[in-house]
């Protein structure tokens, strides 16, 4: 490829219809993208992808609250450095898009590209987005230190948690689920489910 047609490509803007086009980490992470849409790069392809659905964004929205509260009102919430939505995180050579990004316990704010201490992802209808939450992703948040992964599954009604520790935690709608990691945090699976079930199922092009 010559300079010319390098350059263009740098500088030129990515949108959904590069869905599935092979990209360079290092074109990926100085590309510009079309906003509304959501970017990945797996295994050396564009993946582009629609943004979470609204059943997905406002139990993803509560989570960060709960993790507000808890940070600015319990004697140990100074815990959360930071909760984010929608962080990129750095795998290697691929580049995955997480639902929430907490980092916790360094007393600081994370740095760029610096792993988050939790990963979690909210699970989408989809066939391969589930594949790739349970196994794809945990393997490769484990390699990169996330110290937890958090699985929210609206359709299971559980929350799978994956440890660094090579531990599986499956924990139930009743259940509310407690992790040294946030001393004196509290998340009642319910509400989640809850804040998704008042949203109706949209129709997904994947199966």
């Amino acid at each position: 490829m010559s300079s010319v047609a390098i350059e263009k490509r740098i500088t030129r803007r990515y949108g959904p219809k590069d869905n599935g086009i092979l990209m360079t980490p290092r074109e990926y992470d100085r590309a510009k993208f079309v906003e509304g849409w959501r970017y990945e790069l797996i295994n050396g392809v564009l993946v582009v992808s629609t943004t979470p659905l609204r059943n997905e964004r406002d139990p993803n929205q509560e989570l960060g609250y709960m993790l507000r509260v808890y940070q600015e009102t319990h004697p140990q919430g100074s815990m959360v450095d930071a909760t984010l939505p929608e962080e990129e995180i750095v795998t290697g050579a691929n580049r995955r898009r997480v639902d929430r990004a907490i980092s916790a316990g360094l007393g600081r704010l994370p740095r760029r590209r610096e792993a988050p201490t939790i990963a979690a992802e909210f699970v989408s209808a989809g066939r391969r987005d589930r594949e790739r939450d349970y196994l794809a992703k945990r393997d490769e948040y484990m390699a990169v230190g996330i110290q937890e992964y958090w699985i929210i599954d609206r359709f299971a009604r559980t929350m799978t948690v994956f440890t660094r520790r090579g531990r599986k935690r499956v924990i139930r709608e009743g259940q509310t689920y407690k992790t040294d990691l946030l001393p004196g945090f509290e998340l009642p699976l319910a509400r989640l489910f809850e804040l998704a079930d008042r949203w109706p199922e949209e129709n997904t092009d994947e199966t």
